[in-house]
């Protein structure tokens, strides 16, 4: 019989997100799915008349960060200049799903990201929110294991 703590589900509040060896303090990640299409292929001599169902080509959906902004704090804003003077200036980023101890249990490797897009917070006169912004990835895959 498997230990009760092993069936404990995990919650989705602690995470780091990595890239170049750098631990960067996200508030939000979204996109971490996969997708495979599906072939439909019937012989023309099959005699059940029913169509073969076959796994096509990957896709991934673009990943999408949110973090808060800090007085001087440029390095998002730098990477997407760069990587639209530079296009193959790309990074893997490490997403680590952590349990309450900080060991990783869940990693996610976006594979070769690079910037789409960066966007600025709302700004609001009556809000007292803290000024977010979003920075929304292509890449060429996500791997996933056990931490």
């Amino acid at each position: 019989m498997s230990d009760a703590t092993e069936l404990w589900p995990i919650p989705k509040f602690h995470f780091t997100v990595q890239w170049e060896g750098v631990n960067l303090g996200f508030q939000e990640v979204s996109g971490l799915k996969l997708t495979t299409d599906m072939i439909e292929y019937r012989t023309g001599n099959d005699p059940t008349f029913i169509k073969q169902r076959i796994p096509g080509l990957k896709k991934f959906e673009n990943v999408t960060l949110k973090k808060a902004m800090f007085k001087n704090d440029t390095a998002l804003y730098d990477w997407y200049a760069d990587v639209q003077k530079n296009p193959e200036r790309r990074k893997d980023i490490t997403i680590q799903l952590l349990d309450e101890k900080g060991a990783p249990l869940m990693v996610w490797t976006i594979v070769k990201a690079f910037p789409l897009s960066i966007s600025g917070p709302d700004l609001n006169s009556t809000g007292n929110e803290l000024a977010v912004e979003t920075l929304e990835l292509a890449h060429e895959g996500i791997t996933m294991a056990k931490g």
